[in-house]
């Protein structure tokens, strides 16, 4: 009797272990041949994204300009002469250029670096006014 437990048992581990070893062939991943295979595959039906474009469904876009590149430019030219269109640069900002009051020349302001200069008043590349 025992001896029947026992291959009843052991008939039972292994059938635990054949349908396990079974499954697991089921979901190895697929091998780089598979891979390349269907992405050929994609690429050949367009469904595969230009490169750097990130997710998308596949699909070209749809839109399109409902002006000429003519209108475009005329219209562009129109904005930037009523002052619609800020400069290149830091357009975010709404900074106005300082006006300058000094009432020194310039070869006064010269002789006044020059003589801090040599007393040791101006400050270090970088560091700005103290």
């Amino acid at each position: 009797m025992q001896m029947k437990n026992a291959l009843t048992i052991v008939a039972a581990v292994a059938a635990a272990m054949f349908a396990q070893a079974s499954f697991a062939q089921a979901s190895a991943p697929a091998s780089r041949a598979e891979v390349k295979a269907d992405t050929k595959a994609a690429e050949k039906a367009g469904n595969l994204p230009a490169a750097g474009e990130g997710a998308t469904d596949g699909k070209p876009s749809k839109a399109t300009s409902t002006k000429t590149r003519a209108e475009r430019k005329a219209q562009t030219k129109a904005d930037v002469k009523a002052g619609n269109i800020p400069a290149a640069g830091d357009a975010a900002t709404d900074a106005k250029p300082m006006k300058s009051t000094s009432t020194k020349t310039r070869a006064e302001r010269k002789a006044q670096t020059k003589a801090d200069a040599k007393a040791g008043k101006l400050p270090a590349a970088g560091e700005g006014a103290k």
